[in-house]
């Protein structure tokens, strides 16, 4: 049995002409990670999702590898970490490899002025410390300490931090973050002794 989740106001029936109270036609998304095999949601919007307003100044958001193949014991003092306002300038990279990017974050402000979009992994965010909303294209998540929010790629979305003392362990994946099929029946449903609610 598949989960749905509706918000807003969506068609009978899927693939067919929505229009809007004006006439005017909703754009449908079908978006997925995995292609059309896997969990996919389908989305519609008032103007075309592939239309590009503006395009910014380039930023790069890629580490900088301090040490290669490092067999060192190392201690990382993740509290001592500067605030910076920047949400993304306030990622530090700690480890990395092909298939993960583990990051701590302390951003001081909210993303007021722009929207990210992760296009090539998945995003765990555990809050060590603040609070806020995360707003995405699926709604909006009230979030706090001890909370853990998963952004599917590609998904375009904003935090609004509560808080000015915000310490995020951000684990960026190449592959799809989901919950351990132990803790899932095989139609996706939690099972009793799950510890995820």
């Amino acid at each position: 049995m598949s989960v749905y989740h509706k918000m807003g106001t969506i068609p009978l029936k899927r693939h067919v002409v929505f229009r809007q109270k004006t006439g005017a036609l909703y754009h449908e998304e079908l978006f997925g990670t995995e292609g059309f095999s896997s969990t996919s949601s389908l989305v519609y919007h008032l103007r075309p999702p592939t239309r590009v307003r503006q395009i910014g100044q380039a930023w790069s958001i890629r580490p900088e590898i301090a040490i290669e193949d490092n067999l060192q014991a190392l201690s990382f003092q993740g509290f001592h970490l500067e605030p910076q306002s920047d949400y993304l300038k306030s990622r530090t990279s700690l480890f990395i490899n092909e298939h993960l990017e583990v990051s701590l974050a302390a951003p001081s402000a909210s993303m007021d002025s722009y929207f990210f979009k992760n296009a090539d992994a998945d995003e765990m965010i555990f809050v060590h410390q603040g609070s806020g909303i995360l707003s995405s294209t699926y709604g909006t998540v009230e979030f706090e300490y001890g909370d853990y929010l998963v952004i599917p790629r590609g998904t375009v979305y904003t935090i609004e931090f509560k808080t000015q003392q915000n310490r995020l362990l951000i684990v960026e994946s190449k592959g799809p973050i989901r919950t351990p099929s132990r803790y899932r029946n095989n139609l996706g449903q939690y099972l009793e002794h799950s510890s995820f609610l």
